[in-house]
């Protein structure tokens, strides 16, 4: 027989809790509440309602929806290109509501390094590789002399393995090559965040394969924090955490843990997925769940000392 817990049960639960510290203290980058309403031909169009975001420094995350999910905008944001309508957004202690243009503009050249999914729009078609990646840090107004920007350059041309590409121009290279040489560009001024719009679309899974394996090496050995935005599960699969926004908010998300085998020694990555709880208590169920149990409208609640029970309305059934 189930019992349903005391005031006392549950308050004796929440002290685990009520020490939390504030939310996103400890978040590189953090997203509250954040809004975003466009208006064309006097339609208004909310592309963000209401997403909560906290990504911690050194993680390497896949923001993954639809199109239309608001995953762009959110992405726009973050790189300084847009401009929330409500709620908090903050990337390294810089607050992306207040900032004034020129505070905008040394925040895109310095804070975050940016991949747009067009290959072609990532380097200068004129200047070899070594150039593309010198000229953020001369745009940056970097003190340092040219030599040292050009070591800095060949160290990342070598990490990300396209060192034989450095006095090519991006027509000499392939596109696997132009997207490698692009991260070193985002990479140059050292950035706390590096952010990518579909960098594997327009490869095949030969050549993305080697892309993800670049953004690993930035994130591993760099420990720059690094958010990939896809439409793709299977990107999805190649980092330890995926968020995915539905409806202008996060809705689920999968966290990938290693498991050692007691038996074995071998390790394995172990999938689970999480429904995001947001700060006004809402819920968004995957649609598959809700599908497969006709669940709509409205569900049936029951709170259990652990856990919440949730079931399909059946207050109408005979």
């Amino acid at each position: 027989m189930t019992t349903n817990p005391t005031l006392t049960d549950l308050a004796h639960k929440a002290t685990r809790f009520r020490d939390r510290p504030a939310y996103g203290h400890d978040a590189l980058i953090t997203c509250d509440r954040l809004v975003r309403i466009f208006t064309t031909d006097g339609v208004e169009v909310q592309a963000l309602q209401g997403l909560d975001l906290l990504v911690r420094e050194g993680e390497l995350l896949a923001l993954v929806g639809a199109s239309g999910s608001g995953k762009s905008t959110l992405m726009n944001i973050l790189a300084g290109l847009d401009t929330p309508t409500a709620g908090a957004a903050r990337v390294a202690g810089h607050d992306l509501l207040t900032m004034t243009a020129k505070d905008r503009l040394a925040y895109r050249r310095r804070t975050v390094g940016f991949v747009w999914q067009q290959t072609s729009r990532n380097l200068l078609p004129y200047l070899t590789a070594t150039q593309n990646i010198t000229l953020p840090m001369q745009l940056s107004g970097s003190r340092a002399r040219r030599r040292a920007h050009t070591e800095r350059a060949l160290e990342l041309l070598e990490l990300l393995e396209v060192a034989d590409c450095r006095d090519r121009r991006p027509h000499q290279m392939s596109g696997g090559q132009q997207q490698r040489v692009a991260i070193a560009v985002a990479l140059a001024n050292s950035p706390a965040v590096l952010l990518a719009d579909e960098p594997t679309g327009e490869l095949d899974s030969q050549t993305a394969e080697q892309i993800f394996a670049a953004f690993r090496t930035a994130n591993e050995q760099l420990g720059t924090t690094i958010v990939i935005v896809t439409h793709d599960q299977a990107v999805a699969g190649e980092v330890r955490r995926a968020v995915a926004i539905r409806d202008g908010r996060t809705s689920t998300e999968v966290l990938r843990r290693s498991q050692v085998d007691a038996a074995t020694g071998d390790e394995t990555l172990v999938a689970r997925e999480y429904a995001m709880l947001d700060r006004a208590g809402r819920l968004q169920l995957p649609k598959e769940y809700t599908e497969a149990l006709g669940m709509r409208d409205r569900v049936a609640l029951e709170l259990e000392p652990d856990h919440i029970g949730v079931w399909p309305d059946d207050s109408e059934r005979d």
